[in-house]
């Protein structure tokens, strides 16, 4: 139900941000002004964030920071295509919440320092649609025992997410994480871990673009 929810939040705010872009998009239509020169100063001043050649980007998952971790991205544009390479640790953040199919109760899961990289296609604006591949290693805590082990995983998955911008550098990027991987299983004193195969996790990231080649 927990993520029910969260995904119909997500929806809500894609759909809150594309009808605010369309919406923009119109006034800014039916505002053209007919004298010439008015038209050509305000082309020459007007900067569309969506429509570059090419560009340069730094982000962050800032929630990571609020339990005592850290991420950061470095992302390049090419037109509709994007390439990001990340760095997370997830500091006191249980991932094991973000299980779909937990098989393993009296556990608590962790992000230890692990790399990513990820392959966007821009399909509309600030609508962005991803793959990944994430080498996870993550800290294995049992309840009972207090006792911790690392396990290793490869997660791939697919995403959505929409980069709205605020002005011409900086931009929020709400998104969905699907996250895939194969079984793994760890051995406990007085229990097995099992990490779940899916995950299904709400993101939110903050991005400055330093640098764009404009169309």
């Amino acid at each position: 139900m927990e993520k029910k929810i969260l995904f119909s939040v997500f929806l809500a705010i894609i759909s809150a941000c594309v009808y605010g872009q369309s919406d923009s998009l119109q006034l800014n239509e039916a505002a053209k002004p007919n004298d010439s020169l008015s038209v050509k100063i305000v082309a020459k001043n007007h900067f569309n964030p969506y429509e570059v050649k090419s560009a340069v980007e730094i982000e962050s998952l800032v929630p990571m920071f609020l339990t005592g971790g850290y991420h950061f991205a470095v992302c390049y544009r090419f037109d509709r295509f994007r390439v990001r390479f990340s760095i997370i640790n997830g500091g006191k953040y249980d991932a094991e919440t973000a299980g779909v199919n937990n098989p393993s109760t009296g556990f608590k899961r962790f992000y230890k320092t692990s790399p990513g990289i990820f392959f966007g296609y821009n399909l509309w604006k600030g609508l962005e649609l991803y793959t990944y591949l994430e080498s996870h290693t993550f800290e294995i805590e049992q309840e009972s025992t207090g006792l911790r082990k690392d396990l290793h995983s490869y997660d791939t998955g697919l995403a959505l997410s929409y980069q709205f911008f605020i002005g011409r550098y900086f931009y929020i990027q709400p998104g969905m994480h699907l996250y895939l991987r194969g079984d793994k299983t760890i051995d406990f004193p007085t229990a097995s871990y099992s990490i779940p195969n899916v995950d299904l996790s709400p993101v939110i990231r903050l991005g400055f673009r330093l640098w764009s080649n404009d169309k």
